[in-house]
């Protein structure tokens, strides 16, 4: 005759082991940021290792931008104030070229420089060669701007493809963790919530780390883009203005 109280004892005793076993090796499991980098796959790891990197090199690239566009900014104001209040603009001219450190400085160091070379023999041109004089000045003003531009800009396509890209990169590694998690079910034949969750946990680290690395370098590529734009805007401005003064001179 079975004794079913006895079996029924003994499956309870069972069925409390395993629960004390995962529960036991769920808490043994760091929760950490270190710790799930440490525990997570290699695949995962690198992915963790990459989008770290491009959060940092993001990080450089926003505090870099950030004080330069403050510093030209304010040489710029400062430069403009200094031009208009001039009463020669060769005087202007000598004691600006020694320290023509901002992009409106260059442009104008760059214009006269070309205005001087051209100058040397055509006091007495005729129209047609005062016109071509003008268009050179016009044509190396655009190349400083176009130069100046360049230069601002860098580093900002690198922090527009972290913004669109790190997201995904994050994905890649919290898919890949997951099919891991599901690979360990399938071979322990256990089911337990408690069992995949360390795994789980693992893989949407990397998808954090992901949102990590892309909200700066959105945020910071919006804002130094308009920055740009606007100082960008300053610069025409102040070539077209520039411009309308040497052709006066050419006239007179």
């Amino acid at each position: 005759m079975v004794d079913y109280s006895t079996a029924s004892a003994t499956s309870t005793a069972v069925s409390g082991v395993n629960s004390a076993t995962l529960a036991g090796s769920a808490g043994m499991h760091d929760f950490s940021m270190l710790g799930m980098f440490l525990q997570a796959d290699w695949v995962v790891k690198i992915v963790m290792m990459l989008l770290l990197f491009a959060s940092f090199w993001c990080w450089a690239i926003i505090a870099e931008k950030y004080f330069l566009f403050r510093s030209i900014k304010q040489k710029a104001a400062k430069f403009e104030q200094d031009f208009w209040s001039s009463e020669a603009l060769d005087k202007f001219y000598e004691k600006t070229k020694k320290r023509a450190n901002h992009p409106m400085a260059v442009i104008f160091v760059a214009a006269m420089e070309e205005w001087f070379h051209s100058k040397t023999g055509t006091s007495q041109a005729i129209g047609g060669m005062k016109l071509s004089m003008r268009e050179r000045i016009v044509q190396v003003m655009m190349v400083a701007r176009n130069r100046e531009t360049e230069h601002l800009e860098s580093g900002l396509g690198f922090l527009a493809t972290v913004g669109s890209s790190a997201p995904f990169v994050g994905l890649f590694g919290t898919v890949w963790g997951i099919m891991n998690s599901f690979h360990a079910i399938t071979i322990s034949k256990n089911t337990s919530l408690v069992a995949v969750a360390p795994g789980i946990a693992e893989a949407l680290f990397a998808t954090a780390i992901g949102l990590f690395a892309a909200i700066p370098a959105v945020i910071a590529y919006n804002k130094f883009s308009n920055d740009l734009g606007r100082f960008e805007g300053k610069l025409e401005d102040f070539s077209t203005e520039f411009d309308t003064i040497l052709s006066r001179q050419l006239e007179g």
